[in-house]
């Protein structure tokens, strides 16, 4: 039977399992007994990836059906500095699963164009997960934890995403709120208010503002804000977002998922 390769990121680990990918993304988020325990993100990984860092040939030895034909769900390979030692190279689509188990596929794309000055909310899940606005664009952003720290603060890779912010990401103050459904909107507008939009490529003094230093993992797929993130090594690899029309007209099931 296939032995597929799975980088999860929510928590970080690297799996190999008998299971394709949208079945995975089922028993990941609900567990064999079809409960819920909440929304998963997984990469799958080039089945030919070894790296001396990773025992990937003895959990793949492991990976067997049981003697009923049953597929062997998971086998942990490593749960600790996954990212740092899994070059870009390797990850194939980016799967995103709801709490009640449907599980959408995101290719690889171009990075987003952005010359609009604006604030961003990103929410870093692997290796930390915290929730952190900035003045900086995304690849900016990446650089400024990773290969270019502009603080003590330095990270071998990362996983992001953004989030939307609305009529916060140019006025926090008096911006209207609308229907974002962050439960925090006070703090968050005092955190905005610390940065200024900036026009260029080089950041400010003041660059990046924690708005929580541990996040919750889980957030609403509807709020993400173009697409994800995922770089090590100063590569960055982007996933584009689907729009909510293509979504709710060519994946309804999952986008009803996702917002149910």
């Amino acid at each position: 039977m296939t032995v597929h390769l799975y980088f999860s990121l929510i928590p970080e680990a690297l799996i190999a399992s008998n299971l394709p990918p949208e079945k995975f993304g089922q028993y990941y988020a609900t567990g064999s007994d079809y409960k819920s325990k909440g929304q998963c993100l997984f990469f799958e990984v080039d089945p030919n990836f070894r790296s001396d860092y990773f025992e990937i040939d003895e959990a793949i030895a492991r990976c067997v059906p049981a003697e009923d034909g049953t597929p062997k769900h998971s086998v942990y390979i490593a749960v600790y500095r996954v990212l740092e030692h899994l070059p870009i190279s390797a990850l194939g689509k980016l799967y995103l699963t709801t709490a009640y188990g449907h599980t959408l596929g995101l290719e690889r794309g171009e990075m987003p164009a952005d010359d609009t000055p604006s604030l961003h909310m990103y929410q870093d899940l692997v290796p930390v997960n915290s929730l952190v606005v900035s003045n900086l664009k995304p690849r900016l952003f990446f650089e400024s934890v990773t290969s270019k720290p502009t603080k003590f603060i330095r990270f071998p890779g990362l996983f992001f995403v953004e989030l939307e912010l609305g009529e916060l990401a140019t006025d926090p103050e008096n911006g209207q709120v609308n229907d974002l459904p962050y439960p925090f909107i006070h703090h968050l507008r005092e955190a905005l208010m610390v940065l200024s939009p900036i026009t260029g490529d080089e950041p400010t003094t003041k660059d990046s503002k924690m708005v929580h230093r541990v996040h919750a993992l889980d957030f609403p797929y509807r709020m993400v804000k173009k697409g994800f993130y995922v770089g090590n090594d100063g590569e960055l690899a982007f996933y584009p977002m689907l729009s909510h029309s293509v979504l709710r007209d060519q994946h309804n099931p999952w986008w009803r998922s996702a917002n149910s």
